[in-house]
């Protein structure tokens, strides 16, 4: 009787009986879900990020363009170049992460 009452309480005898494989089955699908959920969360935070410099590239370049345009009227003197500068270093920072 121990004998029977020993396999009936062996771990083979309770993954047959209760299904562990179904139920490991299913946690680790939460895990995926949980995985999955994360994944998308990550990845509409870079969208978002992404879109936004993408925003701030377009000010930039109009910004360079608008100073360029200055430049060529007379209206900004070469000792003004700064301006010019910071937004080309803008331009190419935000352009870092694109590549």
């Amino acid at each position: 009787m121990a004998t029977d009452s020993h396999e009936l309480l062996s771990h083979n005898h309770f993954t047959r009986w209760l299904g562990v494989s179904a139920i490991v089955k299913t946690n680790k699908c939460s895990i995926n879900t949980s995985d999955s959920l994360l994944l998308q969360h990550q990845a509409a935070i870079i969208e978002g990020i992404t879109e936004s410099k993408a925003k701030y590239r377009k000010i930039v370049q109009a910004g360079i363009a608008k100073w360029v345009n200055d430049f060529q009227k007379g209206n900004i003197e070469i000792n003004s170049v700064d301006d010019l500068k910071k937004l080309i270093e803008l331009d190419i920072e935000l352009q870092k992460d694109e590549l």
